[in-house]
Order: C-alpha cells, then sequence, then structure tokens
C-alpha cells in the first residue's frame, strides 16, 4: 500500500466521480483506476460499487477513507516536521549555564526563543563553569553560557554579554554612602571573595583588580557562589564584589553600589562546537542570541 493509492482513493471517495477526481490530481483517468484496483488488491477488500452511471463506497470503502485521511495527514505532519528539522524550526538542543547566568541572561534567551524558535525543545543543565566546559567538549552539550573559555581547539566562541561588576554591602555598612565606590576604600576592609575552585573566573578577575589598584582588603571568607556570598554580607561579615545580575535575588538586608573603577565588568560567552550537525543549534545561535556566520 503506498501513499499514491490512499491519496487517489481519497480524491474518488471525496469527489465519487473518476474523470473529477482525476482532474483534481492532475492525472488521467486509466492510470487513476489502475491506482484504485491496485489498493483494493493489496486490501482484499472492494472499496468502491461503481458502474456507468454511479460510484459509491463501500462500508469497508466507508470506514478506510477515515483511516487514509489520518495517514496521509500524518505524513504531511511528518514531512513538514522533518524539513522544519532541517531548517532549525524544530528539534531540540541543551543548553549549559552555571549559577550567575540563570539569574537574568539565561531566562532572557529562553523568553526570545520562545518567541522565535518556539518548536525547539531547549534543556536546561547548570553547574560549574569547567564542568559545563568538559560536557561540551564531550558532545554532551550544544551550547554553554560560561565566563571561562575552554582552552580546546574546534570550539568557537561569542561574546554575549559584558556585566558590570558592582560592590554588594549592607544599607549601614560604611561604604553605603558612595554613589560609586572606590577600589581605595576597600583597603583593609572585612571582604567576601569567591572561591578560586568554584569560581575561579571571580577569583582571578577580583583579585587582579585589586592588585592592580594597590588594594589590599581584608579576606575573611571564600564563597563558592553568588547567593552563598550575598547571605554572608546580610550576615554582617564583610562586603563583596558581585555581577551586577546579582540584584536579581532581591535578598532583604543587601543593597549594590556601582565600583568607581573602570573596567570592572565580567563577560560571558556562548561556547560551542565548531563541527556540529544541530540545526536548532545553529538557529538558536543566529536567531535568538544574533551570533553572526554561527553555522555549522
Amino acid at each position: 500500500m503506498e501513499f499514491r493509492q490512499l491519496a487517489c482513493f481519497v480524491a474518488v471517495a471525496e469527489e465519487l466521480h473518476f474523470g473529477r477526481a482525476a482532474d483534481r490530481l492532475c492525472m488521467t483517468q486509466p492510470p487513476l483506476s489502475r491506482q484504485i484496483q491496485l489498493l483494493e488488491h493489496t486490501l482484499g477488500v472492494s472499496l468502491f460499487d461503481r458502474n456507468s452511471r454511479h460510484v459509491h463506497l463501500t462500508a469497508a470503502g466507508r470506514r478506510f477513507l477515515q483511516d487514509a485521511r489520518q495517514l496521509l495527514a500524518h505524513a504531511e505532519r511528518a514531512a513538514q516536521m522533518a524539513r522544519r528539522t532541517s531548517e532549525g524550526e524544530a528539534g531540540s538542543m541543551s543548553l549549559g549555564f552555571t549559577a550567575v547566568g540563570a539569574y537574568r541572561l539565561m531566562p532572557a534567551l529562553l523568553v526570545r526563543a520562545r518567541e522565535v524558535l518556539p518548536d525547539v525543545d531547549i534543556q536546561l543543565r547548570e553547574m560549574v563553569s569547567a564542568g559545563l566546559g568538559d560536557l561540551l567538549i564531550a558532545g554532551e552539550l550544544d551550547t554553554i553560557l560560561t565566563r571561562q573559555l575552554p582552552r580546546t581547539p574546534g570550539l568557537q566562541h561569542h561574546l554575549i554579554e559584558r556585566e558590570p561588576l558592582v560592590l554588594a554591602l549592607t544599607p549601614n555598612s560604611p561604604l553605603a554612602h558612595y554613589d560609586a565606590v572606590p577600589l581605595s576604600a576597600l583597603h583593609r576592609q572585612p571582604f567576601l571573595l569567591y572561591g578560586p575552585n568554584e569560581s575561579r573566573y571571580f577569583y582571578e578577575r577580583i583579585l587582579g583588580a585589586f592588585g592592580l589598584a594597590d588594594v589590599t582588603p581584608q579576606i575573611v571568607q571564600l564563597a563558592g557562589q553568588t547567593h552563598t556570598l550575598l547571605a554572608l554580607v546580610r550576615a554582617g561579615l564583610g562586603v563583596g564584589i558581585v555581577p551586577d545580575s546579582a540584584r536579581e535575588l532581591r535578598l532583604e538586608g543587601v543593597i549594590f553600589r556601582p565600583l568607581a573603577q573602570e573596567n570592572m565588568h565580567a563577560d560571558i560567552y556562548l561556547a560551542w562546537r565548531s563541527q556540529h550537525d544541530n540545526p536548532a543549534l545553529t538557529a538558536f545561535l543566529t536567531r535568538v542570541a544574533n551570533v553572526p556566520q554561527a553555522a555549522a
């Protein structure tokens, strides 16, 4: 049983006239009749009662018409989905991100993806930057949002956001009166810093800025995650430098001040394998993240 035979049967069943059905299918009547005969032979039943004047569906034909329509509709949907998948309009992809990326950037990307690629399923994976790079290289993730770029050949990346770093402190902190806090004001101040293992990017970025400014804060505690660091700030243990998106946590008892220092920012990249075969990823990169020339 072929789909062509099903299409011929549905046309005749709906027109109840071989001539009109042949015109509808842009074919002549003899090959149309042959297709119906082949279908009836395959099924082992008569689908039509026909004579020189009338064509009627048999009971078997009436029942088969329902299924034939469904089969043709399903085949058309399957063909459309295959075409849309090849164009990146449908399918699935995986996106890895760090906790900080979940505060603002990742949700914004998902909202945009829902608007422009509603039939692409995006599977999320949250972990630290180093782990994300390993999964990307291993092919277990399609793309990652990361501060630290894996130093591996065969990867591409795109700077997607340059986020300001800000000072987190309590409202009663002596530094709260500043509109923009100079790094020099943090000299010898109790300071909460990201840990070098879980958050190496921020650890090195912040200590590097202190070194260039010849500032030595009093580091009282290391924290692996932003929400932990902010909780320690709220407890009054010290102040800390965090990405601006930490505001989204809206932690009561913690306020933020800009830093009066140039180039105090944190970069975040999208990274992906140069050789990939996922059209949904290409569509995400170009249409959602606005990455130029992101084709595989």
